[in-house]
């Protein structure tokens, strides 16, 4: 079991330059909010934004790896953190990188999280950044609860798949971004559909309209359809996201047009 990162020996820490911060989130697990926040980072990145990607999923930290960061480390500056800088200028945090190994469990309970991402946003040393994306683990628990309390007005996402016992979930995670006061930018669909390999023709895998029916119900704008592709699994698993790799993509369009979004509410 890892121990939490020391706090900086060097007196109070400056405070970060973060202009502005988005939280991806999910009501339930599985609906693929990792790849929903890397393709997101990514593409705030190419558009010229300077971009970090902070996991906070202290657990199952997998942002790193899908976005094929996983291989760089952490250093330490007078006493500060500092991420590694990835693809398209990226700078990295996640618990993968403080870990012994890449097998080691994190058994720590609520508290020691807590204060583990307030140094991870507070006292690593970032540098400016125009965006902070943060990853966070599924519910509504610590991890979404302690950046919601450490960056008031963050910008919020959040992913759902059309399946109903999802979408359950999801009501769940607009509540909480409405109690916390979250600026909520929509909701974003995934595993929507598929294009059929062989003929071409879309597949509904899942009832079709129901994240858009959510939407319209708890007063939150819907995002964007993320179809099913393989692309994006195996993008995800070589850290090589479908953004860069398939960028005519249908699902690659739909995260440009989520970024697009959220440069427009920033401004």
């Amino acid at each position: 079991m890892p121990d939490a990162p020391a706090s900086p020996e060097h007196g109070s820490p400056q405070p970060p330059r973060i202009h502005n911060s988005l939280l991806v989130f999910s009501g339930k697990g599985g609906v693929g909010k990792t790849t929903v926040a890397v393709n997101i980072a990514l593409g705030l990145a190419l558009e010229g934004k300077r971009v970090g990607l902070l996991d906070v999923d202290i657990h199952g930290p997998n942002a790193a790896h899908m976005l094929g960061a996983d291989a760089l480390a952490v250093t330490v500056t007078e006493g500060r953190l500092v991420p590694p800088t990835g693809v398209a200028n990226i700078k990295v945090m996640s618990m993968a990188y403080l870990l012994p190994d890449a097998d080691a469990p994190v058994v720590w309970r609520g508290p020691v999280k807590g204060k583990v991402i307030e140094q991870l946003i507070k006292e690593a040393d970032w540098g400016e950044l125009d965006w902070l994306v943060i990853d966070s683990p599924p519910g509504t628990g610590d991890e979404p609860l302690s950046v919601a309390q450490l960056l008031p007005g963050t910008f919020g996402i959040v992913v759902t798949t059309p399946q109903a016992v999802a979408l359950m979930d999801a009501r769940k995670a607009i509540a909480f971004a409405n109690l916390l006061k979250v600026r909520l930018l929509g909701l974003v669909e995934n595993m929507s559909g598929l294009d059929c390999p062989h003929c071409g023709k879309a597949i509904d895998l899942f009832p079709v309209g129901a994240a858009e029916k959510l939407a319209r119900e708890m007063l939150v704008p819907f995002l964007s359809r993320i179809p099913l592709d393989p692309r994006v699994v195996s993008g995800g698993d070589s850290g090589r996201p479908i953004l860069t790799e398939s960028p005519d993509s249908e699902a690659a369009r739909a995260f440009r047009a989520i970024v697009a979004r959220l440069l427009e509410a920033a401004n």
